[in-house]
């Protein structure tokens, strides 16, 4: 086991780093506090070919692995939160599915286009009445002639205001109790915005990255942007799910580690009664809980990253780095407010801003007491509670 960077890895964070620097704190709060897509940030990374980092090289990628992936994103949400990292993690990890499934006239059609920065992309799964069950989507896509057409409602459909592109699961045929997952189908294609209404979800935080509802009424989808085989899409998106957890838990990582660079700075510049506050335990202490805990989960997700890049079983260990890397964020971000006192709660001090972007990978894209149900079933051999 090696703990260290490669040489590779250390040559793309000091390339990466370059190009974060151009980005500095009051970029990254303008775009919270007016609501803005950081374009400029989004653009700056497609030139330097970041978002095709682990998509083939035949169609203009970089074709590295998940480690490296998790390298990047990490520190791209150190820099700039869940604002920087949101802007372009559907461009990153979303076409995982189009790599595998999609046909060559597709992926050659597609890929180039998402990598160099053309097209945004946004991706439809989650809907108001099913939640996690995705077995319980309702949206549906009828087969006419040489296309599909589609109705239904998504919720939470990040992006959807700048997004070219649409990744949509839809059933294709009636939910089976024996088998529930079966007849979902996955569809990539233009998005009509006079077929799909979205509406702005108003959240408490990544308010430059939209969240939507997506109203989609007799959306016309030519037959040839199915993805695969109808029916089998389940199967198709269960293949991006672990490197999804696994950037998340990377995501979260670099967020806590921007959140303890901040509290650990401050508690030893500000004086109360005379005294640097960092001297007491009392701020010293959770600070250095956190910094352990946040080695312990970034060790677990460098560990899921290596499994996945070697082709082994990884569920449980990307589940665990996406639970272990929410918990300690949130105790991060949360002690990084604190340890600012009542400044914590101000903008100029990004804390704040940290913490409420802390709770996307906290909540999504699997909620934390689903994890433990699944590591209590898989991990330790017991009975399936949902």
């Amino acid at each position: 086991m090696n703990f260290e960077y490669s040489r590779t890895q250390i040559d793309l964070i000091n390339t990466l780093t370059s190009t974060l620097k151009k980005f500095d704190d009051d970029y990254w709060l303008k775009c919270d506090v007016e609501g803005n897509f950081p374009e400029v940030f989004f653009k700056a990374m497609a030139k330097g070919g970041w978002l095709g980092v682990a998509l083939p090289e035949e169609y203009g990628g970089s074709h590295l692995g998940i480690v490296d992936t998790a390298i990047m994103m990490m520190n791209i949400a150190k820099k700039g939160g869940m604002t920087a990292a949101s802007s372009i993690h559907m461009n990153i990890f979303g076409p995982s599915s189009l790599v595998k499934y999609a046909s060559e006239r597709q992926k050659k059609e597609w890929l180039p286009q998402i990598i160099s920065g053309k097209t945004k992309m946004c991706f439809a799964v989650t809907e108001p009445d099913s939640g996690l069950d995705t077995s319980r989507i309702k949206t549906k896509a009828t087969k006419s002639g040489n296309h599909y057409v589609i109705n239904g409602r998504k919720i939470w459909t990040s992006a959807a205001q700048v997004a070219k592109k649409i990744m949509i699961l839809t059933r294709t045929s009636p939910r089976k109790n024996d088998n529930p997952t079966e007849g979902l189908s996955l569809f990539f294609t233009d998005f009509d915005k006079k077929k799909i209404e979205t509406k702005i979800i108003e959240k408490m935080g990544r308010h430059a990255v939209d969240s939507n509802l997506l109203f989609i009424d007799d959306f016309n989808v030519p037959i040839n942007h199915l993805i695969g085989e109808e029916g089998k899409g389940f199967k198709y998106i269960l293949d991006s799910l672990n490197p999804e957890r696994i950037l998340v838990a990377a995501e979260a990582i670099g967020i806590a580690e921007n959140a303890l660079d901040r509290a650990v700075s401050y508690a030893k510049e500000r004086k109360v009664f005379n005294i640097p506050i960092g001297k007491n335990q009392s701020i010293q202490h959770p600070l250095a809980t956190g910094w352990a805990q946040l080695e312990a989960a970034k060790l677990m997700m460098f560990k899921a990253a290596n499994l996945y890049d070697s082709n082994l079983s990884c569920g449980l260990e990307a589940n665990a780095a996406k639970y272990l890397a929410a918990e300690v964020g949130m105790e991060i971000c949360k002690h990084a407010v604190a340890t600012h006192g009542g400044m914590g709660y101000a903008k100029e001090y990004h804390v704040e801003r940290l913490f409420r972007e802390m709770m996307i990978p906290y909540l999504a894209p699997v909620s934390q007491q689903l994890i433990l149900c699944y590591i209590a079933e898989r991990a330790l051999g017991l009975a399936k509670s949902y």
